[in-house]
């Protein structure tokens, strides 16, 4: 009995009640990080105005189909920072471009585009992720749309095939 007692630690000095204790401990620092990304991330998933936009998506669907009826066409080019725009099909007025990415909604990007010519516009673009991007080339009455893989090799047609690949008859990325 004496021994026993000679031998006997306090409880910090004995290992199980740590093992015991480190359980509990994780699951607890696990929830305060869990908590502080919660709060320091945004959640650009979500819509504030989901039922106006779903109303709105008739109105969407009959611009597209505005562009298809009218046979607008265009395409789109990358050029150190620029966007160039080839138009067919459509006559002079404002042009508005969005590229929008598909998560994270602080990236997206709406420029006005500049006609420098008759059917070509141009507008500046902020550095872009590489990725794929929604794409919206439209006007009041008509709305071109497709998907960009970014970085791109080539040019985004809208509204008709790309023209086909040197040697190849399958059209280019970004037909709509």
């Amino acid at each position: 009995m004496k021994a026993d007692r000679a031998r006997a630690q306090p409880w910090y000095r004995e290992p199980w009640p740590w093992i015991l204790m480190a359980g509990p401990a994780t699951v607890v620092v696990a929830g305060f990080v869990t908590a502080w990304l919660a709060l320091r991330s945004e959640d650009g998933l979500v819509v504030d105005d989901y039922y106006k936009q779903g109303l709105a998506i008739n109105q969407t669907l009959s611009r597209s189909d505005a562009a298809e009826r009218l046979g607008i066409k265009a395409e789109l080019h990358l050029l150190d920072g620029r966007v160039r725009v080839l138009l067919a099909g459509a006559g002079a007025g404002a042009l508005t471009l969005q590229l929008v990415h598909p998560t994270r909604a602080g990236m997206d990007q709406r420029l006005d585009l500049a006609m420098v010519q008759p059917g070509v516009y141009e507008g500046r673009l902020a550095p872009m992720r590489a990725g794929r991007w929604h794409v919206v080339l439209e006007r009041r009455d008509w709305r071109l749309a497709g998907d960009w893989l970014l970085p791109a090799a080539g040019a985004l047609t809208l509204g008709g095939r790309a023209p086909p690949a040197a040697g190849s008859g399958k059209s280019g990325e970004g037909r709509q």
